[in-house]
């Protein structure tokens, strides 16, 4: 037993292993150590796109597409859509998540085995950021929350941790590519505080990395939508819907699908994407009382509005705003009446003139009537196959 301790010993004294060099020479970051101290690099990102990065496999689930993609907001509503496309082109994709163990279930069966990693992290640790970005080649952040609570707010949320991102992914040495995911309309002069947060994310992610990325989804539909549903929920259980001024507001509602495609896309390309900023809009755009109309006729409910002037919109929108931050409990989240929202709602949310769309980056982006709105059947009263339909014109009031 001695003699085969000692064997034992001086193998483990030998120098590593041809395999384990190969593995760190594809890993460059594993005796990369991070301290207070540490300088802050210059830009590395590369000047090509990922495509080159394709290993083995035709390029399905179960290929190796050589992106290890750290995914920040994975476990919200884009990010469900973008993983899955992610994970469908063989891509590993990390996912850092602070809440429960379930909170990112959902996104495991989407890959092969060992392609979709779950990373529990806390967003105010920096080392613990680095921890879940240290293995990876692209940064993809989704973060973003369109009302304040008693723990984040706009800025901290949608700005300062996005500056953090791009922070250290500059001095991590391998990010190849960081796409940042703002908001169209963000301006540093809108009456939104959170349209305010996100434009101010994207100069300091530029200022940080000029290489990056910049994609501004407007209102996004689908199936877990907070736009569409909430409207539905709202109408269904108080018989109307509450339009915001007169509902004239314009807005460009687009696919959550085509917001996924379209970031893979400007992950695919040759590095023509790097350094710009895309507003991805749908292909038609309506006036808030027509989007209401198209959902109230898909559930098949008799279109009934209130129309609240925005003076007395903020008015039932502020107690929370007060309150938010002096009682010592939680409030509800806003759904109708939120006050950054109504401030939105002021102006008009369109995809710029000679802004880059869908189609610079090679996307047909869907219509929004049929498919992509399907999910709003689940409200018909009876089932699918029931409910009044609008087509019909004919009022309740004549009903026997």
């Amino acid at each position: 037993m001695q003699a085969i301790a000692r064997r034992v010993g001086q193998q483990s004294l030998k120098p590593a292993s041809p395999s384990i060099s190969s593995l760190k020479s594809i890993y460059p970051l594993s005796d990369h150590c991070y301290g207070a101290d540490h300088p802050r690099y210059g830009s590395t990102l590369a000047t090509k796109g990922v495509g080159h990065l394709v290993r083995k496999g035709t390029g399905g689930r179960s290929s190796v597409s050589g992106i290890i993609a750290t995914v920040f907001g994975a476990t919200g509503f884009l990010g469900r859509y973008l993983v899955q496309q992610l994970a469908k082109m063989g891509t590993q994709v990390l996912v850092p998540f602070r809440g429960s163990e379930d909170s990112h279930r959902h996104l495991k069966l989407m890959g092969d085995l060992g392609q979709i990693v779950p990373m529990k992290y806390n967003p105010r640790d920096e080392d613990s950021i680095k921890a879940v970005m240290a293995k990876a080649n692209v940064v993809i952040n989704l973060i973003g929350r369109e009302y304040e609570t008693r723990n984040f707010g706009f800025e901290e949320v949608n700005h300062s941790m996005a500056e953090q991102l791009a922070m250290i992914s500059k001095e991590h040495g391998g990010i190849m590519r960081f796409i940042q995911v703002s908001c169209l309309g963000a301006s540093p002069s809108s009456p939104s505080k959170f349209l305010r947060a996100k434009a101010a994310a994207e100069e300091s992610v530029l200022r940080e990395l000029p290489e990056a990325t910049i994609m501004r989804p407007a209102a996004m539909v689908g199936t877990e939508d907070r736009l569409l549903n909430q409207w539905a929920r709202f109408a269904k259980k108080y018989g109307f819907l509450t339009l915001i001024g007169d509902g004239s507001t314009k807005i460009q509602p687009v696919y959550v699908v085509d917001v996924a495609g379209a970031i893979v896309s400007a992950l695919k390309d040759d590095g023509t994407s790097m350094g710009k900023v895309y507003e991805l809009g749908g292909p038609e755009v309506f006036r808030v009382h027509e989007l209401a109309e198209i959902m109230f006729d898909t559930i098949r409910e008799w279109p009934r509005y209130v129309k609240v002037p925005f003076p007395v919109a903020k008015a039932f929108a502020m107690p929370r705003e007060i309150l938010l931050k002096k009682v010592p409990f939680p409030l509800p989240n806003p759904e109708i009446f939120n006050l950054d929202q109504i401030l939105a709602a002021t102006t008009d949310t369109v995809v710029s003139e000679n802004a880059l769309t869908f189609n610079d980056l090679e996307i047909v982006p869907h219509k929004l009537k049929g498919y992509p709105i399907e999910f709003l059947i689940q409200y018909r009263k009876g089932g699918p196959q029931f409910g009044s339909t609008v087509s019909e014109k004919v009022s309740p009031d004549a009903w026997p």
